[in-house]
């Protein structure tokens, strides 16, 4: 995993760096083997306080966040490191209980359409330009555990086949920051 420790208005010792470094690796080895990268960020708040901003990257869809502000350094970073961890070890153990209940997947065609110069354009071409084609696993899961993909992973929308009646749902970041639901299979019966 690489790890990035940055600085604002400081300068990050050598010790700090190792403290970092190690605990960051071995925590989030804990959960994810193949994290791909973090980044740390020390900065001096107001009132001599220390900020410490973490973000790890543990997959492919998995985002995490995490920050604390304290009086020393090194305790401002491990109460974000426990916030990462926390955040970690909900999402292992939804992906561990999802896959014992074993709850399907399936794959569906994902496709992103080039944007045209307007709707006049749109309408003279019949059939858009496909940039990109490929698989995407489409899990089963309740909507709880669809909402904890969305905020985990910080993606702006999650499919998914809803446990409880089989159906494609969808569940969204509204602009307002709340989220949104799409339950097709409900709708069609109101």
């Amino acid at each position: 995993m690489d790890i990035t420790v940055n600085s604002k208005h400081m300068d990050v010792g050598d010790s700090l760096r190792s403290h970092v470094e190690t605990n960051l690796a071995n925590t989030v080895s804990k959960y994810f083997d193949r994290a791909l990268d973090a980044t740390v960020t020390v900065s001096k708040a107001q009132h001599d306080f220390f900020h410490v901003e973490v973000t790890v990257h543990a997959g492919r869809s998995l985002t995490v966040h995490g920050s604390a502000e304290a009086s020393d350094a090194y305790p401002a970073f491990d109460q974000a490191l426990d916030r990462i961890a926390k955040q970690l070890r909900r999402y292992k153990r939804k992906l561990v209980n999802h896959h014992q209940k074993g709850a399907g997947e399936f794959f569906a065609a994902q496709y992103a359409i080039l944007e045209s110069g307007g709707e006049e354009e749109l309408a003279e071409e019949a059939n858009p330009a496909i940039i990109a084609e490929m698989p995407h696993d489409i899990a089963t899961l309740s909507v709880s555990e669809a909402v904890m993909r969305l905020d985990l992973g910080n993606l702006p929308v999650v499919m998914f086949k809803n446990g409880s009646h089989g159906g494609l749902n969808i569940v969204y970041r509204r602009t307002d920051g709340n989220v949104g639901w799409i339950d097709p299979a409900t709708t069609a019966s109101a």
